[in-house]
Order: C-alpha cells, then structure tokens, then sequence
C-alpha cells in the first residue's frame, strides 16, 4: 500500500498518462473523504454508503473497481501522516470551481451520519485551505450542506 501512495506521488507521476492521472486523481479524492470519515474516529455505515455513491457519480467506476479504490483508501488513509500531498495533485489538475465542489461533497460525507463532528470540520477546513478555496466559499458549501436537511 505505501509503495502505491509512493508512486502516486513520485515524479513518473508528473508524466502519467491521460488514464493514470485520472486513476491518481481518483486515488486522491477518495483519501480526502476517508480522512473526513476517520476524523471523529467513527466510520459509520452511511459515511462509507456515501462516500462510495460519490465516487461512483463522479468517476462512473465498475463496482469492482469502485470496491478497490474503496478499499486501497481505507488502507492508506490509516497510514496517511500528511495532507499536502493528496491536495497538490488536485491543486495541480482541478480548475477553482472544482476544488470549490470537492469541498461540497467533503460536506455531504461528513453530514452522512446527521452528526457534524468538530474534527470532521477541522478537516476539511484544512483541506480548503490547502486547496485554495475562499473562505466564504467553504462556508457556503458548508451551510448549502446544513440548511439541505443534512445537520443534526
């Protein structure tokens, strides 16, 4: 698993191919939201159901590889020691809007449950820091996802 992230992150990464981006890029999205999912030190059912309906509508994956993705995340989110590296490969390949939209779903994973933790929302504050995001766009998304019904 650290040799996957390794590569993920390594300079041969920097000439991917079309098809490897994307797979990075899928690999680095789905760690952002385990690392929401492991903030309050609970992974309850629904943040996991939620975060997989993410990914299968933004990447359009085959079940397996939607469960493999899923999986290598869970593994290496445990092992995960910093942020920096995840939100650099999207800060270098997404336009604001879509860094904007990540933060969004970040939101919808963390409400899953109907309960906002504390350090869910340290989280993702963090990652909108690291990703560039204004902070009334953070809030924006952040009240859009708590006035939908979503907050407990």
């Amino acid at each position: 698993m650290i040799a996957k992230l390794k590569a993920l992150f390594s300079a041969e990464a920097k000439t991917a191919s079309p098809e490897e981006k994307q797979k990075q890029l899928q690999q680095a999205c789905a760690g952002l939201f385990f690392e929401v999912i492991r903030a309050d030190f609970e992974q309850s059912p629904e943040e996991i159901n939620k975060v997989k309906e993410i990914l299968h509508q933004q990447f359009s994956l085959a079940n397996e590889d939607l469960q493999e993705l899923v999986d290598d995340s869970k593994s290496s989110a445990k092992e995960n020691i910093a942020l920096h590296p995840l939100t650099s490969l999207i800060n270098d390949n997404y336009e604001y809007e879509e860094r904007v939209e990540l933060i969004s779903l970040m939101w919808e994973i963390a409400y899953a449950d109907g309960n906002l933790d504390k350090y869910e929302d340290g989280v993702i504050r963090k990652v909108a820091d690291l990703l560039y995001v204004r902070h009334s766009d953070f809030i924006k998304t952040k009240l859009a996802h708590a006035e939908a019904g979503n907050a407990s």
